[in-house]
């Protein structure tokens, strides 16, 4: 194998259909030539915080309940509801001991920041997707949220 000639091109080539397949392993052989591309695949953050759903219904359930304006049913149903677009935990302020970034009766414009979820140690901040008034606030400060799950609602 000392005389194999190693083409930059086909080895880019094979990397690129690596990639755009979403494969994770790609081997290709002629004769006693052969060459074997493999590429890490991430693991869903949803593993890390697989033991945080059996916690979760009931503390998500309480602010629900206690909410006399929610729907009746299940509020993340309401036409206004803003929806987690990850698993992680919710933060109703930029600091411990800071003002929330919105609260309940609140008039918020569609871009602006209306709360925090740190997924795997990264600060994302979630913005209004549109402009209105928080009607509810369905999560609390430091509680774990899922994908989907009802977050607030902006009527």
């Amino acid at each position: 194998m000392s005389s194999f000639d190693l083409d930059a091109e086909f080895v880019r080539t094979m990397a690129k259909l690596l990639q755009d397949s979403g494969l994770t392993e790609m081997e290709y052989s002629e004769g006693e030539r052969r060459i074997r591309l493999t590429r890490a695949v991430p693991q869903a953050p949803t593993l890390a915080y697989a033991p945080m759903p059996a916690a979760m219904p009931a503390a998500a359930q309480a602010p629900a309940a206690a909410t006399p304006a929610a729907p009746a049913g299940n509020p993340a149903q309401h036409p206004g509801a803003v929806k987690s677009p990850m698993v992680g935990t919710a933060y109703l302020a930029p600091e411990p001991g800071a003002a929330p970034f919105v609260k309940a009766g609140d008039t918020v414009k569609a871009g602006q920041t209306i709360l925090i979820i740190e997924a795997m140690k990264v600060m994302n901040p979630i913005k209004a997707p549109r402009s209105g008034t928080v009607t509810d606030l369905l999560v609390k400060d430091a509680q774990p949220v899922e994908y989907g799950e009802a977050l607030l609602v902006i009527e």
